[in-house]
């Protein structure tokens, strides 16, 4: 027991948690399989995590330390994976809270350590990236200890153990010289000598809190989670307690713990080590393992509530079925529900042939659908949408803390769009130049917003954002100011008729692309639609004149990305995802018809 030690790693997005992780595994000569070997970020396994470079899922894995077996979790760091963050720092005893030495505590700090002071977890400081040209290591200390006493930490967690690292570098010390820094070993002396060892009784009967599940096409259902009280034995007959209290015995196939980051055959654990066992094959997340003869649940694992909600659907389109592996409604259904096992912030309801997915935000329901187009999925989905509720007879909806960081220049710009969103600005200050703002606006306003915010400060500004809680309805929202250009007909894109249509606004394709009556092109640069011919070729003649088409000049199209399309698309628009591509188009695809239905005309 002396010779455990569960850590949990949080921070805010891009602070460097994962490099960390990767110093700790490298410098604690942890085996690694070959395909990892001068890898970098080796806990971001999926693919997705590497392209935006931040964590979406967490990852468990483990470093044998002179003698100590530490247990190691990568938690998410943005706001919209809280629900990860929340289940596995259940699993810890500790945290380290990454804080980078030049921006200090940022919004998503806040959310983490707020969580890990209500589980009472001793918390060690990390004051990293102490190697950058601008560092203010004594800057990100003091606004540390000020987040600490704004958030009620008491006097034995507020005098935390600080340690300042070089992630990338893979050095650490407890002064903030790098010059004096060797390697990484004061960090692990720091976790041996503040994290508390794991207080859970192997004499008790056998409970289990199972926090994170996976697949294996021969293990079947793997689940991992910690042994709070009792031993488990690998082929041992346990005892499942599902959600609803319901018990049901199960003989346990495989029992398994981590070395570095993969998975390896053990006979048997003890309480207060994190393991995985395979054998259980309805287990879901918050679930408990108990011992069979005298069975226990342990509480289950809360989850904060989804804010936004968004319509899947069959891919109805022209193009449906051309492009996608999986486009039925039985296979979309499947994919949706199966995502629920491992997905706690998530939930689905069946609407006659659609689905309602609701959310913790944008950001989560776009890696969501992400990774269904991925996996060879086509659908559709609708614009996104907040969650109403009502609390004591007033319609409330979603609030986000809004925080920003932006060029003064740009300040007035921000002001401006945020206000126009019914964003209530809460604190402004100016550091050396850099204005920081802090809004409290409706979670409906962040909609399109990022892409106005990046061109409004030019690309310099920095925004994030924390759920804040559920407020009353801020009354009407003016509609999307623009409306759209929508193709006329079926066909191919000719470069003539699109550089006749680019002056109605910005053109969404280029020429020789494949669109659908229907289908939305671009973007008009004023209000209401507009049905436009982009597949128009020119007439030929024997007639020519000199320097006839030497002027003619096609823009660049807008690249629509999954993001983009999410944010623009209207209410009576929908994005359709295919793995090769993601098109915006009208819900009803003829012009007359919409017109129809707009009148009330059956």
């Amino acid at each position: 027991m002396n010779n455990i030690r569960n850590i949990a790693i949080i921070a805010h997005v891009d602070h460097g948690k994962t490099t960390l992780v990767d110093a700790l595994l490298r410098q604690s000569k942890t085996k690694l399989d070959k395909d990892m070997i001068g890898q970098i970020c080796i806990m971001d396994s999926n693919e997705l995590e590497r392209e935006r470079g931040i964590t979406i899922f967490s990852k468990n894995a483990a470093i044998n330390w002179e003698g100590t077996r530490i247990n190691i979790i990568d938690t998410p760091g943005h706001a919209d994976f809280g629900g990860e963050v929340e289940r596995v720092l259940s699993m810890a005893d500790g945290c380290l809270l990454l804080v980078d030495a030049k921006e200090g505590p940022m919004p998503q700090t806040r959310f983490v350590l707020k969580k890990a002071l209500e589980m009472k977890l001793r918390i060690i400081v990390v004051i990293n990236k102490i190697d950058k040209p601008d560092a203010r290591p004594d800057f990100a200390l003091n606004k540390t200890f000020d987040l600490f006493v704004d958030l009620g930490a008491d006097d034995s967690y507020a005098d935390f153990p600080i340690v300042y690292a070089s992630a990338k570098q893979g050095k650490a010390g407890l002064e903030p010289d790098i010059s004096k820094m060797e390697n990484i070993t004061p960090l692990f002396e720091s976790i041996i000598k503040n994290i508390p060892e794991p207080k859970d009784d192997p004499t008790k009967p056998l409970q289990m809190l199972i926090t994170t599940i996976s697949a294996d096409d021969f293990k079947g259902r793997i689940a991992t989670g910690r042994i709070f009280n009792g031993k488990i034995k690998a082929g041992q007959e346990v005892m499942h307690i599902n959600r609803e209290g319901q018990m049901k015995k199960y003989r346990l196939v495989n029992l398994m713990a981590f070395e570095g980051l993969a998975r390896c055959e053990i006979k048997e654990a003890s309480a207060g080590d994190i393991v995985a066992i395979s054998g259980v094959p309805d287990i879901t997340i918050g679930e408990t393992i108990a011992d069979p003869i005298n069975p226990q649940a342990l509480p289950l694992l809360s989850i904060d509530e989804p804010t936004v909600k968004m319509t899947f659907s069959v891919n109805d389109s022209p193009s449906a079925g051309k492009e996608g592996t999986y486009s039925t409604s039985r296979q979309v259904r499947d994919r949706l529900l199966k995502e629920l096992e491992t997905d706690m912030a998530l939930r689905v309801e069946e609407e006659g042939r659609d689905w309602i997915v609701f959310g913790r935000g944008e950001l989560h329901l776009a890696i969501l659908i992400e990774r269904l187009r991925r996996e060879g999925y086509e659908f559709q989905v609708s614009r996104p949408q907040v969650i109403k509720k009502e609390i004591k007879g007033i319609v409330s909806v979603p609030f986000e803390e809004l925080y920003i960081e932006v060029p003064e220049v740009h300040s007035g710009a921000v002001i401006n769009l945020a206000g126009g969103r019914y964003g209530q600005m809460l604190n402004m200050r100016n550091e050396g130049g850099i204005v920081n703002l802090e809004f409290l606006i409706p979670t409906r306003g962040l909609f399109g917003f990022r892409n106005e915010f990046l061109s409004a400060t030019r690309g310099l500004g920095i925004m994030n954002t924390i759920f804040h809680g559920f407020l009353p309805d801020t009354g009407d929202w003016h509609e999307r100011e623009q409306g759209s250009l929508v193709a006329h007909e079926t066909g191919t894109t000719c470069l003539y008729g699109l550089v006749n249509v680019q002056d109605r606004g910005a053109m969404f394709i280029g020429p020789g692309v494949e669109v659908y009556k229907g289908q939305v092109v671009g973007q008009n640069s004023r209000q209401g639609d507009i049905s436009v011919n982009v597949c128009k070729e020119k007439q030929l003649s024997n007639m020519r004149s000199k320097g006839e088409g030497g002027q003619e000049h096609f823009n660049t199209p807008k690249t629509m990305d999954l993001e983009d399309a999410l944010e623009y698309i209207g209410d009576d628009e929908l994005v359709e995802v295919t793995p090769k591509n993601v098109r915006i188009r009208k819900m009803i695809l003829d012009e007359n018809e919409a017109k129809k239905k707009a009148k009330g005309i059956v």
